[in-house]
């Protein structure tokens, strides 16, 4: 049997089946009769209208129904997907090329967003489609409201991910992402009683129409079973992974077009399905649950985004997770190499794949067990492979998030994998001690394997050592690597690190989002700045020309009264869209602060109630963000922020100047109506946390000023665009560290009398609701000296820098001087400049040619 079918049928047979399929293939192709079509017009509007209709009427089958408007939408999906399938196949034929050097991108999560209006964009079918559905009777517009979000991540690891697919197809880059396709993304958030209510997000309800299924690369991954070690007659061994529970790993394609240039890449996804659908002598027995049991157990694998991994099952699904991405992954990278040809001798010329994060560092001793016991390879030539071909982005300083495996758990789960994985650092710590003998700590520390007790496997210390290019997301990023997290593997390998700041497509998050924006940048800087945006530093010109100023407040202020309108119908608050939109949207976590800017509400909110509020600027301060299920903190967070809120938006005193919104179920499409209306960016983590940022960028791009601490690509955005041009305060990331030798916060207290009061409001009860303890536990937390994330100890500063905000706001034709600025200097935190970055330095790939 082939192991790669999910077939009870003989290999003869499933060859024999191919056969007579390329013979019909070869017959059509040979007809006089027949004829590749050429592209489909993307620019005829009578086309597409016939297009559209024929898909809602013979490939869905449907007639005019008010109750089926998901299928109008599939149906203009249809049209759209139809006329780029032609650049897809020739770009996979590029790809396929055994001349062509390919990058396979490797994440848990794709955070897509929604997939229409991207790809309009991409292929400058935007008009066309806007006039062929304005003739049907039916706008754009809601036909792309009609899309879910394709929900496959959580939050800026996802989101890059994303993005980087689009600057590599945009770039002509052969890149092929690998992810899962899970059935239920990042899940619905709905709020209660001011607490986060979690809901299966089920993005593929109305089907997925931008996916094609491929059955025929279905891929077999192990579980479980033993290892038999066979002496051969030279006295080599070889290893039999045996009585294993398998699972199919079944493709699904996804398109990634490019802008303006013809190239079509691949999103493949992975889904989890059974060897068998169900045991039907069990099933005949009455066992009716046991018979399809395994089917479950496999379908488990992708069905949720992001398990709540606080319990042992969830660690153990976590990671069935991470090697079924990786095992599915390489499999088919090795099955499509192999039919080019015999052997691995040039595997490493042509292939490299990209960890992002350390998710899928299960890919390094997958490799080397395919290499070894699939593909007859001895262990040197398989290292010499793997550790040229494996490349490592690590995406946070918090070891924390350092995933550690419990080793039991892995042999248990994964015995030979986890065999090789003992082998690697068997080897790895012997070179460690021969470059310094007798340091034990030293070896210790840098052991893939901990010399615990009960031992745990460290998968950034098994990514770093089995891969030839290591890189951090911003500058300080990297320097804290190399200088603190990862400095032992930094003095046994200095060339091994290196930095990739990260970046965000200005294609998306400013062109697509921001279309009137779009529409005077083109004006005034030419609409190659979409594929150039350092161009758009021409702005800086005629920054004091009162036309542009005015336009530019013009564009502002109606993509605030778009998002005011979506506020209202989403959370019942009327928003003044004349108020400063001061906005902190991203993932909940405690270093991200989103405590720190609900502080700094409740003291705008005791200036109005003492009569002192007339410097400070009418203010609507936006928080969105989920919490993982299983962070209980991040929770709490959440409904002490609506508690506050609750509170001021209820003031009449205040209410026509303040207002603190807490936006649930944040997602891509929400943040393409947050983005453009924002006028501060709230990227206030503590200092020396936070990796890169890019939702940092993206208001950025949008001419939103940034408040934030010197962390991240902050630090970046501050060098771009100038003292002047952004609101820095807080402890850097050194003085962080030595505030934290000595940490009194109840000092920053007594000094200024601004946060006492804060803390008293909350000390009295004012926000307790019906839940003080919650509240008292979150400020004992902060003012203990054992807070990790110092929010008392930046507290005045970000106050100082928010009234500097405030009389700012109040001069408005400097602040649009500044906000133009911002845009102007974003160019360098394009995603484009980012993947230029990766190919130059690690990738090295040959552009693909333009199709036409």
């Amino acid at each position: 049997m082939n192991e790669n079918l999910p077939s009870e049928t003989s290999a003869d047979t499933q060859t024999e089946r191919l056969d007579i399929v390329q013979s019909a293939i070869d017959l059509i192709a040979g007809s006089t009769e027949w004829a590749e079509p050429d592209n489909l017009p993307i620019d005829d509007i009578a086309a597409l209208k016939k297009s559209i209709v024929h898909h809602f009427s013979h490939t869905l089958g449907r007639d005019v129904d008010k109750a089926a408007a998901h299928y109008l939408y599939q149906s203009v999906a249809l049209a759209v997907r139809e006329r780029l399938m032609s650049a897809w196949h020739k770009t996979a034929a590029q790809e396929s090329s055994k001349e062509s050097r390919r990058t396979f991108y490797l994440s848990l999560e794709y955070l897509m967003g929604r997939t229409l209006g991207n790809a309009l964009h991409n292929l400058e079918m935007t008009d066309a489609v806007h006039d062929a559905l304005r003739e049907l009777g039916i706008a754009l517009e809601d036909i792309e409201q009609l899309e879910q979000d394709a929900g496959l991540g959580n939050g800026g690891l996802g989101r890059l991910a994303a993005c980087f697919l689009d600057s590599a197809a945009s770039l002509a880059l052969p890149v092929r992402g690998y992810g899962l396709r899970y059935r239920y993304g990042m899940f619905r958030q709905l709020i209660d009683n001011g607490w986060q209510v979690e809901q299966p997000d089920d993005w593929l309800a109305n089907d997925a129409v931008w996916e094609l299924e491929r059955p025929h690369l279905t891929r077999r991954v192990r579980f479980g079973g033993h290892v038999r070690v066979e002496t051969l007659d030279d006295g080599q061994h070889r290893h039999h992974w045996e009585g294993t529970q398998d699972v199919f790993a079944r493709a699904y394609d996804v398109p990634v077009p490019g802008y303006q240039n013809g190239i079509v890449n691949t999103l493949r996804l992975w889904s989890s399905t059974a060897t068998n659908e169900f045991h039907l002598n069990q099933f005949n027995a009455g066992g009716y649950a046991e018979a399809v049991a395994e089917r479950n157990e496999a379908e488990n694998i992708t069905m949720v985004l992001y398990p709540n991994d606080s319990n042992e099952n969830g660690k153990v699904l976590r990671l069935r997770q991470q090697y079924f991405l990786v095992s599915a992954s390489l499999q088919d990278a090795i099955a499509d190499w192999l039919t080019k040809g015999d052997g691995f001798d040039d595997f490493h010329k042509y292939h490299c794949f990209q960890l992002n994060d350390t998710h899928p560092a299960l890919a390094i001793a997958e490799l080397m067990r395919l290499l070894l016991d699939e593909h007859g390879q001895q262990w040197n030539e398989a290292w010499a492979i793997t550790t040229k071909v494996m490349a490592y982005t690590n995406h946070t300083l918090l070891p924390e998030a350092l995933e550690c495996w419990s080793l039991e758990m892995m042999q248990n789960l994964l015995p030979r994998p986890t065999e090789i994985i003992q082998e690697i650092n068997r080897r790895f710590v012997l070179e460690v001690k021969t470059r310094w003998p007798g340091e034990r700590d030293r070896h210790a520390a840098m052991s893939i394997v901990t010399f615990d007790a009960v031992p745990v496997v460290r998968m950034a210390h098994l990514a770093i050592v089995g891969s030839f290019s290591v890189n951090g997301v911003a500058a300080l990023h990297s320097r804290l690597l190399v200088e603190g997290l990862f400095k032992d593997f930094n003095e046994l390998w200095p060339d091994r690190f290196n930095n990739k700041t990260n970046g965000v497509t200005q294609r998306r998050w400013l062109s697509a989002c921001n279309p009137d924006l779009r529409k005077l940048l083109d004006t005034r800087c030419g609409n190659g700045w979409i594929k150039d945006p350092k161009k758009l530093e021409g702005l800086t010109s005629n920054i004091e020309e009162a036309k542009l100023l005015d336009d530019w407040q013009t564009i502002k202020q109606n993509n605030k009264l778009r998002l005011a309108n979506f506020i209202q119908a989403r959370v019942s608050i009327a928003v003044d869209s004349s108020m400063l939109f001061d906005v902190q949207v991203k993932r909940m976590h405690e270093y991200k602060r989103q405590l720190l800017c609900t502080l700094h509400a409740v003291h705008c909110w005791l200036e109005h109630r003492a009569g002192r509020s007339s410097s400070q600027a009418p203010r609507m301060i936006l928080i969105a963000g989920k919490a993982a299920p299983g962070y209980a903190v991040a929770k709490d967070i959440i409904k002490l922020i609506n508690n506050v809120s609750k509170v001021i938006n209820n003031d009449e005193q205040s209410s026509d100047q303040l207002k603190l919104v807490f936006l649930p179920d944040y997602n891509v499409s929400a943040m393409e109506l947050i983005c453009p209306a924002t006028d501060l960016s709230e990227q206030i983590s503590t200092a020396g946390k936070e990796a890169s940022g890019t939702g940092n960028m993206k208001f950025m791009m949008n001419g939103a000023l940034t408040i934030g601490t010197r962390d991240g690509a902050n630090v970046e955005i501050l060098e771009a665009v100038g003292e002047d041009n952004f609101f820095a305060f807080g402890l850097n990331d050194v003085e962080v560290e030595e505030q934290r030798m000595d940490y009194q916060p109840q000092a920053f207290v007594v000094k200024d009398p601004r946060i006492k009061a804060i803390l008293d409001a909350f000390e009295t009860g004012t926000f307790d609701d019906d839940n003080g303890e919650v509240i008292r536990n979150l400020m004992n937390a902060i003012q203990s000296p054992t807070d990790p994330w110092m929010t008392i100890a930046d507290l005045s500063a970000y106050l100082d820098a928010q009234a500097d905000v405030s009389k700012l706001w109040n001069d408005q034709e400097n602040w649009t001087k500044k906000s133009i600025i911002n845009t102007a200097m974003s160019g360098r935190f394009s995603s484009d400049r980012t993947i230029a970055d990766y190919n130059r330095d690690i990738w090295q790939l040959d552009a693909l040619a333009a199709n036409t």
